[in-house]
């Protein structure tokens, strides 16, 4: 979630038919521009490219501000978009959509006024000391107040914006067709499970008693790691669209940009034992990487872990085929690498051999940073550079379109936030050492 100060009030479109509307009428109008510099282009002689034809900065600009305006599934594939697929796409849109990762707007008072009416009935003020109308955060689905219980507790409001839970569908297949026309996503790649995925993510996303739940779950497991905290849930005062938590006050974790080295290291060393341990020790993983998600106590003692609304869990034999392929990374055994690419399904019999070659290119260029007795030193970012060409070079040049499996896509996902947080902290990470424990047979305690 993105900090609101300086942004203005901007009214979420809450009905099914204006949200389609909008959506509709951003296709049409990007679409029209295609075509308009297309006719150009072959009037002048030139073959049209539909990419760069889409991708100029003011469509760029146009598709961004509409996301940011419509929040909820529109916003949130955006910043997928953009985190998850910078290898595919323009560095000039890649950039341009990153500001979804930041740019909220926040309900204005009014519309929030009737979104709390809506959950807690008329009157909803005296269940409060004091509410503060300005929210601390916001992001797609939903935005952060601050508020005194009646009886004194100190709490976060996280309060959904209207209409988002009833559009989340129409939201996603609008969201294909812009997708499928505009060709921002690699010809070859079939779309459908992941706007599926997509589609069930952000229904559980969306669902405030599940998150309640998954924050007790997440607190179970944890236990009392004094260097680890999470907000209880207020059964009380949540619903559906409202999560009422501790107030657990903190600063971002980038904040620690220019703290010392020492400090750096052990918060991000934390959040990849934390991970380690989600995976193979309890097979339940809090997959959304987004810096957000992780703050620093006042004294930068512990780390406050927050948002579990895409908390998963993970089938034993799934872990146990990343198990697998961890074990032969780390061992560079390749014909075990490549069974394991197989069996989890990030490649195929009949994928490409250059393809192929790419992918086991990529795993070994990994194996020092897995192995190296010193740690990784995430300020040194060559390995990550290098990485990004090959990937660049596999899905721009080579064609390659799997899908795999979505367990996998979740875990790289996680992986890929959690790589790109220590790059921005310059962390140097005891890599090998937390694999260690987990090189034999991987833990089997039930989520």
């Amino acid at each position: 979630m993105s900090h609101p100060d300086d942004k203005r009030g901007l009214a979420v479109p809450s009905s099914r038919l204006a949200r389609a509307t909008r959506l509709g009428g951003l296709t049409t109008s990007l679409v029209g521009r295609m075509a308009a510099g297309a006719a150009r282009e072959l009037a002048s002689g030139r073959r049209p490219d539909a990419r760069a034809l889409l991708l100029t900065p003011d469509n760029a600009r146009r598709l961004t501000a509409e996301l940011a305006r419509m929040r909820g599934a529109a916003m949130k594939m955006g910043q997928l978009l953009s985190m998850e697929s910078s290898d595919l796409l323009p560095p000039e849109l890649a950039q341009i959509l990153g500001q979804l990762r930041q740019d909220a707007h926040v309900m204005p008072p009014k519309q929030l006024k009737s979104v709390l009416t809506e959950a807690y009935g008329d009157g909803f003020q005296r269940l409060f000391q004091r509410f503060d109308p300005r929210p601390i955060a916001a992001a797609s689905i939903g935005q952060v107040h601050r508020a005194v219980a009646r009886d004194g507790r100190d709490l976060a409001l996280k309060i959904q914006y209207p209409g988002i839970r009833r559009a989340i569908d129409a939201d996603v297949a609008n969201l294909g067709t812009l997708l499928r026309l505009s060709g921002l996503i690699p010809r070859g790649i079939d779309l459908a499970p992941l706007l599926d995925e997509a589609r069930r993510q952000l229904h559980e996303e969306a669902d405030y008693l599940r998150e309640a739940e998954q924050l007790r779950h997440f607190a179970g497991l944890i236990g009392a790691d004094p260097d680890l905290r999470l907000p209880r849930p207020h059964d009380d005062l949540s619903t559906e669209t409202v999560l009422a938590m501790d107030f657990m006050p903190g600063h971002a974790l980038e904040s620690l940009d220019e703290t010392p080295q020492a400090q750096r290291d052990a918060m991000v060393t934390r959040l990849f034992a934390l991970f380690l341990r989600e995976l193979f020790d309890w097979r339940h993983v809090q997959t959304d990487p987004n810096f957000a998600n992780y703050r620093v106590t006042p004294d930068g003692a512990a780390l406050i872990l927050l948002d579990f609304g895409a908390a998963r869990t993970f089938a034993p034999e799934g872990v146990e085929r990343f198990h697998r392929l961890m074990q032969a990374s780390v061992a560079g055994d390749e014909a075990m690498i490549r069974a394991s690419l197989l069996e989890i399904g990030f490649v195929r019999v009949d994928t490409p051999p250059d393809q192929i070659a790419t992918i086991l290119r990529m795993v070994a260029r990994l194996r020092p940073a897995l192995t190296a007795p010193d740690g990784v030193d995430f300020g040194d970012t060559r390995l990550l550079e290098d990485l990004r060409r090959e990937g660049q070079r596999l899905g721009m040049e080579q064609g390659y379109a799997e899908v795999p499996p979505m367990d996998a896509l979740y875990l790289q996902r996680k992986v890929a936030g959690l790589v790109l947080l220590a790059t921005r902290l310059r962390a140097r990470v005891p890599v090998a050492a937390l694999l260690a424990p987990y090189m034999e047979a991987p833990a089997r305690q039930s989520a």
